[in-house]
């Protein structure tokens, strides 16, 4: 019951703690987009290293159609939400990256044909309503903010559903760390189609330092949570999930507090502790449903 859900909030948080590893990187004089194709090109070798040291078979190309998709939406997410913040302040497009966890339900709700469950429609409502305060819009004027950055936000968060989607579909032929290397390879192709492959090249990644960043980078914006969410997403579904996964906005702003000194305002808080509510009510009312089931069994 709470082993999955568990492991997709850790692949979730560790989401969360990128947008503050590239702010460091950018203080030491990268840009943004060298800071991207660091995390996807080092988070493709790490890959590429799991999958010698734990298995001893070849690689797999089984159901790899569904792989590209889901390599493919990672880098994109990366791509369209740096895009964003060249319109938008960083708030507002964590916002509306955000904006995942309704359209999830979305594309669930689609590809299942059945609506969601009233708790996860309660849910949803505490998520977005904590969102705002969270993020620390209540005060922010938005009347000049153009109009691209709101489609370069939303359209990162649609393609971070699409992440989840298809990094969630079950594959018995082929084991994770398979999974993880052609996922990471085609998100480091989309990096390096649209950001700054000439990294590894010109001596940027390696004789500069940021390859320091890369491998954080990689670590917990590539290997852990598509390892986890292939694991946890085909057991927990992909409307509970979304829901989960909100809790990558509480870490990023906790860690942008512990790690670039941001302050953090009574509101913010009072937001995150909504989130964190809202997001946690159906593994509990699930849980509550199956401790009812077992004791109508324990006494008939």
């Amino acid at each position: 019951m709470y082993l999955y859900p568990l492991l997709v909030i850790i692949g979730a948080s560790s989401y969360g703690v990128v947008s503050t590893i590239i702010k460091l990187a950018m203080g030491s004089g990268f840009t943004a987009s060298e800071a991207v194709t660091s995390q996807f090109f080092i988070g493709f070798v790490i890959a590429v290293l799991i999958f010698l040291i734990t298995n001893r078979q070849k690689l797999s190309f089984a159901g790899i159609k569904i792989l590209i998709f889901a390599g493919v939406f990672t880098g994109l997410t990366n791509i369209l939400y740096g895009q964003s913040l060249n319109y938008l302040p960083a708030s507002l497009a964590v916002v509306l990256l955000f904006q995942f966890t309704w359209i999830g339900m979305l594309i669930s709700s689609i590809t299942k044909r059945q609506l969601p469950t009233r708790m996860e429609m309660l849910s949803l409502v505490i998520l977005i309503g904590g969102t705002i305060p969270a993020a620390g819009l209540i005060d922010a004027d938005l009347s000049n903010i153009p109009f691209q950055g709101w489609l370069w936000g939303l359209g990162a968060a649609l393609c971070y559903s699409l992440f989840l989607y298809f990094n969630g579909k079950a594959n018995a032929k082929m084991n994770t760390s398979n999974r993880l290397v052609i996922v990471s390879f085609f998100a480091f192709l989309m990096s390096a189609v649209f950001q700054s492959p000439e990294i590894v090249w010109n001596g940027t990644l390696f004789a500069e330092g940021l390859w320091l960043y890369g491998i954080a980078l990689g670590l917990f914006g590539m290997i852990i949570p598509v390892f986890l969410f292939s694991i946890a997403i085909p057991k927990v579904g992909l409307g509970k999930s979304s829901i989960l996964s909100a809790i990558e906005l509480p870490i990023a702003v906790m860690v942008s507090v512990i790690l670039l000194s941001e302050t953090v305002s009574v509101l913010q808080i009072a937001g995150i502790v909504i989130i964190i509510i809202g997001m946690t009510l159906p593994t509990l009312f699930s849980e509550n449903i199956n401790l009812t089931r077992r004791k109508i069994l324990e006494q008939q």
